[in-house]
């Protein structure tokens, strides 16, 4: 999902665009995980962006992009660049992990 959304409209009040957001890439992180994963992945991961424009996007974490979308509206920008890709994920060993001894 690589899209510039805009967070103006003429009928919408800005709150209820801004749920709408919310909602579709709720929605998108949803879809994207239900899908089955290949035989050598744990996961599905993600890398995000986020910036006013496309040129000056930075990488976030996932769990800060409804941060970063509340920030924008309160800032009054007209638009924002977000972007979310899907990666492949794979469980790090936990070789000092006292807990893995009496699983």
């Amino acid at each position: 999902m690589k899209k510039t959304i805009a967070l103006t409209h003429p009928k919408i009040q800005l709150d209820r665009l801004v749920d709408s957001i919310k909602h579709d890439v709720k929605k998108y992180l949803k879809r994207e995980r239900n899908k089955k994963l290949p035989a050598d992945v744990d996961y599905w991961d993600f890398d995000c962006k986020y910036g006013n424009t496309e040129s000056d996007a930075k990488v976030i974490h996932l769990t800060e992009i409804n941060k970063h979308i509340d920030q924008a509206a309160k800032s009054g920008l007209p638009s924002f660049y977000l972007e979310i890709i899907v990666k492949h994920g794979h469980r790090q060993s936990k070789d000092n992990d006292p807990w893995a001894e009496h699983q």
